[in-house]
């Protein structure tokens, strides 16, 4: 009788949409779990950490990980996995680049948790608690695990075989990730199992972008009434298909929404975010400073919009000040 590869799948920080990237399978996913043996996921089966623990170190054929690195617990579930996973493959756009989870690097973990607890308008918290990493109820002492200084992606606190773009993935792509792993058919450590090419090369619109595109402002989503057939720079719409890449099956486009960046860069970009700036600064057809400016102010998040999902990995990683992790 062949002896099933055994797999696990774990979530970080995230919002659960990576999951449902497993689930969307739908009835694919009953033929997947037929070919394998599932000895960790959290999300969907009773298990204990102790079970993780007690597997010897690489019997696990591969880990699918999504979410970002927050909190020290993550840190420490992933270089577990780690030793005891042949592959791990960062499974989203948090896990791969830190994800809109990252955005918290803009602040230290004192203001988010300010924010949160005290300061947020809809709070009402007139004495000013907060949680604490150790706190006595019922006579039992409790433990919550540390925020990490920084958000990190995946790659961050272990290292990395495979990742699989987006926010949340396709269920194409979930499959054709887990049949390369399954089947012993995957391609150079370190590649992005997706689209090599940006979005634009593959975009059902490319072909009413002008050759020679120019913009005095940027209009807001809210501002103007979109043609659902014209490219979206070509309305003076921010898009971040031409730094962002393919495979998302055109999701948002197709929704009459432009792309903003959740399949993070295509292959040869290390920073998705300064790649975006830079094309969106070529756009701008003046040299005259305040006309410049007057188009830069029509950004209303510049922060925000070009390192939505990829601040954690990029050059910049978050604020300077206030930052202690290097």
């Amino acid at each position: 009788m062949r002896v099933k590869p055994k797999m696990a799948f774990y979530w970080c920080s995230g919002c659960g949409g990576c999951e449902e990237s497993i689930l969307d399978l739908a009835g694919s996913l009953a033929d997947l779990l037929a070919r394998i043996d599932v000895v960790f996921w959290p999300v969907a089966f009773d298990y204990d950490y102790a079970d993780l623990e007690r597997l010897a170190d690489g019997e696990i054929l591969a880990s699918f990980i999504n979410g970002a690195i927050r909190t020290e617990d993550h840190a420490e579930k992933a270089r577990l996995l780690r030793r005891k996973s042949r592959y791990v493959v960062s499974h989203g756009a948090c896990a791969q680049t830190g994800g809109v989870v990252g955005l918290g690097n803009f602040f230290t973990t004192e203001e988010i948790v300010a924010r949160l607890y005290r300061e947020s308008p809809t709070v009402a918290n007139p004495a000013g608690i907060v949680p604490r990493e150790t706190s006595i109820d019922g006579g039992h002492e409790l433990h919550l695990p540390p925020l990490c200084p920084s958000v990190k992606p995946l790659n961050g606190v272990i290292d990395v075989d495979y990742y699989v773009p987006g926010c949340p993935p396709t269920p194409e792509l979930m499959q054709a990730a887990l049949t390369l792993v399954i089947e012993g058919m995957l391609p150079a450590k370190g590649s992005v199992l997706a689209e090599k090419r940006s979005l634009c090369d593959t975009c059902a619109r490319r072909d009413s972008k002008p050759e020679k595109l120019t913009v005095a402002r940027f209009r807001r989503l809210t501002d103007t009434a979109i043609d659902p057939a014209t490219c979206f720079l070509a309305q003076e719409i921010i898009c971040l298909g031409p730094a962002t890449r393919g495979g998302c099956r055109d999701r948002c486009i197709g929704a009459n929404m432009p792309c903003r960046g959740c399949f993070g860069p295509p292959d040869g970009v290390t920073d998705q975010g300064a790649r975006a700036i830079s094309f969106i600064a070529s756009l701008i057809g003046s040299n005259d400073p305040a006309e410049i400016a007057h188009a830069i102010g029509t950004i209303p998040d510049p922060a925000g919009l070009f390192y939505r999902y990829t601040l954690a990995a990029s050059t910049l990683r978050g604020r300077a000040q206030g930052r202690t992790d290097g």
